[in-house]
């Protein structure tokens, strides 16, 4: 049967390809009947898994080092216990037996049971040990399903294998990198989410907020995916599937024009020279950077080297990943961003706040843990020997986290020479305007920083108090807010008359149809994904800036959402 589903797109282009369901523990378990003459199987088969979690806690207590905190061991005693309560032990396989039904199903509808208990708990140490029990459950469940943690994909995926989950995280999109999936398509999730960024950045079609994707396609169902309009087809007919094959088509020969200019000077028609940069998740994401010709890194979110594993990278680790990515761009600038978790974001283990977008996030948490912040400066100084390398700071909302982050750096600095070891003595330091606190006291930064870069999903996301990972208010969520914009303008004017280099590294960096305005307002640096440089190139080639600051200052004076886009729209013809 085909059907349409509608969603938000957050990522352009035709995907044509079969469906490859991702199914997480905690979200989808089935629910099967099973036949009397089973029902012992099925009962031995939870066993064997709650044996097999309890051998890998096991392994874990007795593999950790003699210098672990004792919470630690503490922490894995506790699901040690829990795991052999016979209140989810007995109980679970007591459901096999009575109800015949599947061992996930018993155990998942144990859980529930016993966690609507702790929520009438009024001690809060006892009321927080519903985390553990939830954590203990998803281990029986992984082993039961045959989940290692995250779910690989099949060995044998080809490149017109499109993915459906209810949510991807940005980790899990990483770990897909190195997979050729044609789409990614998501029952949640907002547009300016990081995972949405990140699916961008791999340069294949993507759609969210569909909702109810991964209840309605099979396995292996024939999908269109159209991440322009937001559109999913789902088993096409003959002349649908004909039609959206020759767009893409057309598509690919509109790219492949594009690289024609990869050598071409990015510069306006009157002779205004634009730096147009790319932004990075890993060392491998530079053979992209140089396919588009960009003329060094505006953002190297170093955030991902901590992902998807169980222990911190080490120093000497971080200072590999990054001396390659300097030494590839041989003299161009590399920008590291120190690193932005606590969002969306976060490290195995890690506990989330009740507000991640507002809680210990970014520099905040950097400056909560030292001894991490410590390793990441000494291996970006150390690096500084390879190539022309910078430090940017995220989420700075004060003077005094950005005095305390200086005296970081200097600590680090220290250090080193104590050791011995070269780095670069003059790094260039700057800070990211995100928070609308930074905006309106910039001058206090500019003071006191080399370089400035706009974040503009998180600038657009805490002016006008929209998670941007919701689907629910992403039709909020509008850069062309005049609040939004203003700042932009302030920023950048502020900047530019102080003489601070100012770029954008946000979203709206990459898209063209912003290309213009931000030109308009100032703005002569861009650093975007590297598959969005070479349309942003063409558009500045375009470009004659003195014709166009008149209409950018009417965009900036008009109040009505409509009459934005109107200019907008004639800014752009």
């Amino acid at each position: 049967m085909s059907f349409t589903m509608h969603g938000i797109g957050v990522s352009e282009g035709i995907a044509i390809g079969q469906a490859h369901l991702l199914s997480h523990a905690t979200l989808e378990v089935a629910h099967y009947t099973v036949r009397e003459h089973e029902v012992a199987n099925e009962i031995a088969r939870f066993d064997a898994a709650i044996k097999e979690v309890q051998a890998e806690l096991q392994t874990l207590h007795e593999n950790m080092a003699a210098n672990v905190p004792a919470e630690l061991a503490a922490f894995l005693d506790l699901h040690r216990m829990i795991l052999s309560d016979p209140i989810i032990s007995k109980a679970a396989s007591k459901r096999i037996k009575e109800q015949h039904c599947n061992a996930e199903w018993a155990l998942k509808q144990q859980l529930d049971e016993l966690l609507e208990r702790f929520d009438e708990i009024e001690d809060n140490y006892l009321r927080e040990r519903k985390a553990d029990v939830i954590q203990v459950g998803e281990r029986i469940l992984k082993a039961l399903m045959g989940h290692p943690g995250h779910v690989p994909p099949p060995a044998d995926l080809e490149q017109n294998n499109i993915l459906v989950a209810h949510d991807l995280s940005p980790a899990e999109l990483i770990l897909f990198k190195q997979h050729r999936f044609a789409a990614f398509i998501t029952d949640i999730g907002g547009p300016m989410s990081h995972t949405a960024i990140v699916a961008r950045s791999l340069n294949v079609p993507s759609i969210a907020a569909l909702h109810h994707a991964r209840q309605l396609v099979r396995e292996e169902d024939t999908l269109v995916v159209d991440g322009t309009q937001g559109v999913v087809i789902v088993n096409p007919d003959k002349q649908v599937l004909a039609e959206y094959k020759l767009r893409q088509n057309q598509r690919e020969l509109e790219r492949q024009k594009l690289k024609r200019l990869k050598l071409t000077r990015s510069t306006t028609l009157d002779g205004t020279a634009v730096e147009l940069q790319a932004n990075i998740e890993l060392p491998q994401d530079i053979e992209q950077v140089k396919e588009n010709g960009a003329m060094g890194i505006g953002l190297f979110r170093s955030e991902f080297l901590y992902l998807n594993r169980p222990d911190l990278p080490s120093e000497e680790e971080q200072l590999e990943a990054y001396r390659k990515v300097a030494q590839k761009m041989r003299g161009l600038p590399v920008t590291i961003r120190t690193l932005d978790l606590g969002a969306d974001k976060s490290m195995n283990g890690t506990e989330r706040g009740p507000n991640p977008a507002l809680g210990l996030r970014a520099i905040r948490l950097c400056l909560a843990e030292p001894q991490m912040f410590h390793t990441q400066l000494r291996a970006i100084l150390r690096a500084t020997n390879y190539g022309n390398i910078r430090i940017l700071i995220p989420m700075l909302s004060n003077v005094a986290e950005l005095n305390q982050t200086l005296q970081s750096i200097e600590l680090a600095k220290t250090s080193l020479d104590k050791d011995r070891i070269p780095y670069n003595h003059r790094v260039e330091i700057g800070g990211m305007i995100e928070i609308p606190a930074a905006a309106l006291a910039l001058g206090l930064f500019i003071k006191k920083l080399d370089f400035l870069s706009i974040g503009t999903n998180d600038l657009i996301q805490y002016t006008l108090a929209i998670d941007r990972a919701d689907d629910a208010v992403a039709h909020l969520y509008d850069p062309l807010h005049p609040a939004v914009l203003h700042l932009i303008a302030h920023i950048i004017a502020t900047a530019n008359k102080a003489g601070v280099p100012i770029a954008v590294c946000g979203e709206m960096a990459g898209d063209v149809s912003l290309t213009r305005l931000l030109l308009g307002l100032g703005l002569r640096q861009f650093s975007m994904h590297p598959a969005y440089l070479l349309s942003v190139k063409q558009q500045v080639l375009r470009t004659n800036i003195p014709e166009i600051t008149g209409l950018t200052q009417k965009i900036l004076k008009a109040d009505e959402p409509e009459k934005v886009r109107e200019l907008l729209s004639r800014l752009n013809s």
